[in-house]
């Protein structure tokens, strides 16, 4: 399996606008989410990329895209059909290849010198199968992230194989089927926002859409539940960290990990410092006002 191809969602109604923010990357320059997106997929080895996006985004993501946008292709999704449509829309683009597909609402921040890309595109290649980013995550985070459960890979510790996939489970849910052996309790195994697929995946959005009514929405955990029953099917647990953009204080946050994981990290910590001081200040100036009103 050779990895070439990468196919970026970007569709949503909710999110569309997410990947065209500007944020500063950990190098000190104003970039926009997608650039940063795009930059990470081309750190994976992926020579070309594919933008599904919703029917008249085109022109604002190509300017987002910058220098890289000439060597993009976008592909419209004409309907908001659901995840799992979006990313059938690139069906003609991948063919019968194996591609990288990421979401543009996420920024990732790896913890080692191989970007959270090129980890996943490296195990994919090397065990020559489909294979999810995974990232232990707190229970009170399910409702929003797809959730899979299955056994790790024998002398690996961070490799499993995936028996069950649910798109934000209920807590009950996620104890009944999801449970992972050796996982902190309280933890399960959330999607990271980047997969490397298989045709199969294709071939499965295709026959539940011959299935489905005109306005169903298709959403792509349950392929993927599927796909574990059709084909060998890893989870590789990242070392790094995915940050939704679409949370309360998405951007904010993922800006902050960028900043403290970057050159200015020192520059950025002393204001936050600062930040806190003046706040904490301010908040015991109240205190003493009320105190004197008191008496």
């Amino acid at each position: 399996m050779k990895i070439t191809k990468a196919v970026i969602t970007a569709a949503s109604r909710f999110q569309r606008t997410l990947p065209l923010q500007t944020l500063v990357d950990r190098d000190g320059r104003q970039k926009s989410v997608l650039k940063i997106i795009i930059e990470e997929a081309l750190g994976a080895g992926v020579q070309e990329i594919c933008v599904v996006v919703c029917a008249g985004d085109e022109t604002a993501y190509r300017q987002a895209a910058g220098p890289d946008a000439g060597s993009l292709q976008f592909v419209a999704q004409e309907q908001p059909l659901g995840y799992g449509h979006a990313l059938f829309c690139a069906r003609e683009w991948t063919g019968d290849e194996a591609f990288l597909h990421m979401v543009g609402d996420h920024i990732y921040i790896s913890d080692m010198g191989a970007g959270c890309a090129q980890q996943l595109v490296v195990a994919a290649q090397n065990h020559d199968c489909a294979l999810s980013g995974v990232q232990p995550t707190r229970e009170h985070l399910l409702p929003y992230f797809g959730a899979v459960g299955g056994q790790r890979v024998k002398s690996t510790s961070d490799l499993y194989e995936v028996e069950r996939v649910i798109e934000k489970p209920t807590p009950t849910a996620a104890e009944q089927s999801l449970m992972v052996p050796g996982l902190r309790a309280g933890h399960y195994l959330c999607f990271f926002g980047m997969h490397v697929l298989t045709p199969t995946v294709m071939e499965l959005l295709q026959q539940r859409i011959a299935q489905s009514g005109p306005q169903d929405r298709l959403q792509l955990s349950p392929i993927l539940d599927e796909l574990g029953r059709r084909e060998r099917y890893l989870a590789l647990q990242v070392q790094g960290r995915r940050y939704a953009l679409d949370a309360n204080y998405g951007l904010l946050i993922a800006q902050l990990a960028l900043s403290l994981s970057g050159k200015d990290r020192a520059e950025v910590l002393a204001e936050i410092c600062d930040l806190l001081a003046r706040r904490d200040l301010a908040s015991g100036m109240e205190n003493l006002v009320e105190e004197a009103s008191g008496l």
